[in-house]
């Protein structure tokens, strides 16, 4: 039986640390709570107010400016944050 939980708790953990794509422009602090490694709730409340205050972010290097959001958490999402800003195609400029 121990052996059918270990291995019912394994299949959830690529659920547990797989983020998926996340707008810090758009989503709400849930969202991003669920969604990014490395921000519980409080973090993504500060994320959504620095938001409403200060404007879009820009890049997802922008989310640094967010007291409690560093390097390493940026580190940990880069990949999953979008700011809403379609990437630019060589022939743009």
């Amino acid at each position: 039986m121990r052996k059918f939980i270990c291995l019912g708790f394994l299949g959830l953990l690529p659920a547990l640390v797989m983020a998926g794509p996340v707008d810090i422009n758009t989503a709400d602090a849930a969202t991003i709570a669920r969604e990014l490694n490395g921000v519980g709730e409080s973090r993504a409340r500060a994320i959504v107010e620095y938001r409403e205050k200060n404007g879009r972010f820009a890049t997802p290097d922008d989310v640094m400016k967010v007291s409690g959001i560093g390097p390493q958490v940026l580190k940990l999402n880069r990949e999953n944050i979008r700011t809403g800003q379609p990437a630019k195609t060589i022939n743009q400029q």
